[in-house]
């Protein structure tokens, strides 16, 4: 089968969507299938092989110039192609790349009327380069903000539309009104001209049947799988000191203030032995002041000392972090439909502890590798962490479980195979919306 995927980078940040991505696109290669992995926006960044093409589509420089600058609808395609120049969209974005979406709200709304907004010409680029390729029996759509695509492939090209859904309803609802309601109400007219949705978790795709009105029947969850290649079961002898771990991006919606505070609330008890507690992951520049906050109320409660931040980490780094680890814990106040971090902490053996909410329910109900608390709870958090602390055989089993569990459920190959029974019954009923049971049971 030729598939093509298309993907959207983020700058210079590891993007779980993007590293999700190009495992995926990987491990159909790896299964036989022919497979363009096609970014947009910037070129991607993963800390794999890159199966991506060498070629940007819909690229950042040329959607925003067109957006402000009405000469730059009418340039001539060299001009456009120089832009797209992948070299250049990787300088642009060295040093972080702007999606606060409460300053995104009319290029949002632009790209979702599709042909009939400021993009037009970029969009019918990349669609006549997907009809000039030849024999693709399937397009994948990387998320909802894109889907004003699938109009537009669908007048040119008469295959399946899959669109995948990654949580871009938490950048919807922060664009504000009127921007919200009408990129809503345009994704759900676009949806029509969708075959099937693709959602990364069964509680994706569940909350977005009443976020995008959509037919349960046409979402399937599919979810996420990793590449267990350089993975490791950590030491069953517990590292000293007692290490508390955090790996995600450094934001608010990521609750590391929430696991802080939690770690001030858990050493304010007397007679505990030594522990630290450290923090990985990407940092925007608009949230050094968000990091810079915590480390001034950890000094202040005596704990700077305690609190390492190692910055972004490549394969390498996270695998060597994830080594040092007792318990790893993104506590997130908001529902998450993704959690790749827990993936990865469980596959080095690490159990894992986090709110009893989004994905992070079935995948550790499903895995049986951690705890789940009450969402937005710091004493629940440091009383979890207190007991697991006081058991080491219990942080055994629950990191032995979710080292085996993450292997047997959540594979890069068992995600491909997935996705794949989607694709062929797709394929099979003739450009029409399959309408079968989910993909995946644990």
């Amino acid at each position: 089968m030729k598939i093509a995927h298309i993907t959207a980078g983020a700058g210079g940040m590891y993007c779980g969507s993007c590293l999700r991505d190009n495992t995926l696109a990987s491990a159909l290669m790896d299964a036989g299938q022919e497979v363009l992995l096609i970014p947009t926006y910037t070129p991607t960044r993963t800390d794999e092989r890159n199966v991506s093409l060498n070629r940007v589509f819909l690229g950042g420089i040329n959607v925003y110039l067109q957006q402000h600058f009405e000469l730059f609808r009418r340039t001539p395609w060299f001009l456009d192609r120089l832009l797209d120049f992948t070299p250049l969209l990787r300088l642009t974005t060295r040093w972080g790349i702007g999606v606060d979406p409460a300053h995104l709200g009319k290029l949002t709304v632009s790209m979702l009327h599709g042909t009939g907004g400021f993009q037009r010409k970029e969009i019918l680029r990349l669609v006549r380069f997907l009809a000039e390729e030849g024999s693709i029996e399937i397009i994948n759509i990387p998320n909802s903000l894109l889907i004003s695509l699938a109009p537009a492939i669908k007048a040119e090209m008469r295959v399946p539309i899959c669109c995948t859904l990654q949580g871009e309803d938490l950048f919807l609802d922060g664009l504000g009104e009127p921007y919200r309601s009408e990129s809503l109400g345009l994704i759900r007219a676009h949806a029509a001209h969708v075959d099937a949705f693709i959602a990364v978790s069964s509680y994706g795709a569940h909350a977005m049947v009443e976020y995008l009105g959509i037919e349960r029947s046409r979402i399937h969850a599919v979810p996420l799988g990793i590449s267990f290649d350089g993975y490791r079961r950590r030491n069953d002898a517990d590292s000293e000191p007692f290490t508390i771990g955090y790996l995600a991006r450094v934001a608010p919606e990521k609750g590391l203030h929430l696991l802080c505070e939690a770690y001030r609330r858990l050493r304010s008890r007397p007679g505990l032995p030594s522990s630290r507690l450290w923090a990985a992951g990407y940092l925007a520049p608009k949230h050094r002041s968000y990091l810079a906050h915590i480390r001034k109320n950890l000094d202040s409660w005596g704990l700077a000392g305690h609190f390492d931040y190692h910055g972004e980490l490549d394969r390498r780094g996270k695998l060597a972090f994830l080594q040092n680890l007792s318990v790893l814990s993104v506590p997130g106040p908001l529902a998450d439909p993704k959690g790749l971090f827990l993936l990865e902490a469980m596959a080095s053996g690490v159990p894992v502890l986090q709110p009893r909410c989004g994905a992070f329910t079935e995948i550790v109900e499903t895995t049986g590798g951690g705890i789940l608390v009450e969402p937005d709870n710091p004493d629940a958090l440091a009383e979890a962490i207190m007991d697991l602390w006081r058991d080491p055989d219990r942080r055994r089993k629950l990191g032995s479980s979710g080292y085996e569990g993450v292997r047997a459920h959540y594979s890069s190959s068992r995600m491909s195979e997935k996705l794949l029974e989607v694709y062929q019954s797709l394929v099979k009923s003739g450009d029409r919306c399959a309408e079968f049971p989910d993909s995946f049971s644990p």
